[in-house]
């Protein structure tokens, strides 16, 4: 079973994605970062993961984590989950052809069931 990634510095984010997961009966692997160069990391040595990936974070935002990702020719699927309802980020996401859905936080199980057909490719 592939492994998914929580990327979000925010932890209670990361935490009701989780539940949200486990609820729905995700039964994979789920690794939580708030930092997302630690996160990076273990991304690198992964192969085909699904992650969750929040824009908004100091130090590496998630632009810079997606960027890095396209250097180093790493290939996941992304969910970005974040708070930017911004139409500008929401462009700029279509211009990486890894993200496969923008959805605007709080994550909800409404929001979690459109994502059945990724959790079950995970």
């Amino acid at each position: 079973m592939k492994k998914i990634y929580l990327i979000d510095d925010q932890p209670i984010s990361n935490f009701i994605t989780k539940k949200l997961l486990e609820l729905e009966g995700f039964d994979g692997p789920v690794k939580d970062f708030t930092d997302p160069a630690e996160a990076f990391q273990d991304v690198a040595e992964d192969h085909d993961a699904l992650i969750f990936l929040d824009l908004n974070m100091p130090v590496m935002s998630g632009w810079d984590f997606l960027d890095a990702m396209k250097d180093k020719d790493i290939f996941h699927r992304i969910i970005i989950l974040t708070s930017s309802t911004s139409k500008v980020d929401m462009e700029k996401a279509q211009q990486y052809p890894c993200v496969v859905r923008y959805m605007v936080k709080p994550m909800n199980k409404q929001k979690l069931s459109e994502l059945s057909d990724y959790l079950k490719a995970s």
